[in-house]
């Protein structure tokens, strides 16, 4: 387990000089919202492009993409579900759903998939699913459900168009369809722009935790619990029964799914919270205590599937 815990120690860090930072208050008052906004308008868009534009598509097509998939989709599902008999509104409801199912496959996913499950390649499927499906629909609820502006209907349908995230992961997979050849020396302004994305992420997050109340203990306490229970729980063993029941996996293959699925919810999420001004304190405190458990979590499962 030395990868999980490697890969905890390492968020951990970044996220602790975040909070450093923001308790001396070294970057002003505004040094999270920088932060969050160099992420969100520029290193994370530079990553996703890269990322995808490099990728092999075919991995998309796969038995345990499937099951991750068809995991991800259930828990969201749940989560939406009660978000609309709860009346907790469309932003909200989007921003808890993706809490409850989008995984940290970037950052954590990478190392644990490397030390624990012996290849990092593993993880590439999620990825994929989540920077080319799962975002881009994501991003077009919260614009679409935003505040309609000035310029009415019009603006609001073309939105998720000008989302720059959006933008970043569509013109990846242009490049990766059509194969078109970059030389290097127009890769690597995305590659070191691209790098700044988890830790402007990692810190801003940090900054946010100076001065908040413990988590799960405010209003949005069962919002924050239900994606914590539905992420470290439901999707671990949605990922499990779909896999041994539908899909006949055995061994590493199904021992391979059910670790992504127990990885926490992404850090990102903040990012998206952050931006769009909603279920902002729903996501930190989602992130902060799914982060948390899935060390038990994967261990336990290590210990039954590995």
């Amino acid at each position: 387990m030395t990868g999980v815990l490697t890969g905890f120690a390492v968020i951990a860090a970044v996220i602790g000089t975040g909070y450093v930072l923001g308790r001396l208050g070294l970057l002003g008052p505004g040094g999270r919202d920088v932060l969050t906004k160099l992420a969100f308008h520029v290193a994370t868009p530079a990553l996703m492009f890269e990322t995808l534009a490099r990728a092999d598509l075919s991995l998309l097509v796969s038995a345990p993409l499937a099951v991750t998939a068809l995991a991800t989709v259930a828990v969201m599902a749940v989560y939406a579900v009660v978000g609309v008999l709860r009346r907790w509104g469309t932003g909200f409801t989007t921003v808890g759903s993706l809490c409850a199912g989008y995984v940290n496959a970037g950052n954590l996913g990478i190392p644990v998939a490397a030390y624990v499950l012996g290849d990092a390649t593993l993880v590439a499927p999620v990825l994929l699913f989540q920077q080319l499906v799962v975002t881009p629909i994501a991003m077009t609820v919260l614009d679409l459900s935003g505040p309609g502006g000035e310029a009415g209907a019009l603006r609001r349908l073309t939105g998720p168009l000008r989302n720059p995230v959006v933008i970043g992961s569509l013109s990846g997979v242009l490049v990766a369809v059509t194969g078109c050849p970059l030389p290097e020396p127009v890769w690597e302004p995305f590659e070191l722009v691209g790098n700044m994305s988890v830790p402007a992420v990692l810190l801003a997050f940090g900054i946010s935790l100076h001065g908040s109340a413990l988590p799960g203990r405010g209003s949005d306490r069962g919002p924050v619990l239900l994606a914590v229970a539905l992420k470290v729980a439901g999707q671990p063993l949605a990922a499990w029964a779909l896999g041994s029941a539908v899909f006949g996996l055995s061994g590493r293959a199904l021992f391979t799914v059910v670790v992504t699925a127990a990885l926490p919810s992404a850090q990102n999420l903040f990012t998206y919270a952050s931006r769009y001004a909603v279920g902002t304190r729903l996501a930190r405190e989602a992130i902060l205590l799914s982060t948390f458990l899935a060390i038990p979590a994967l261990v336990l499962i290590a210990a039954t599937l590995g």
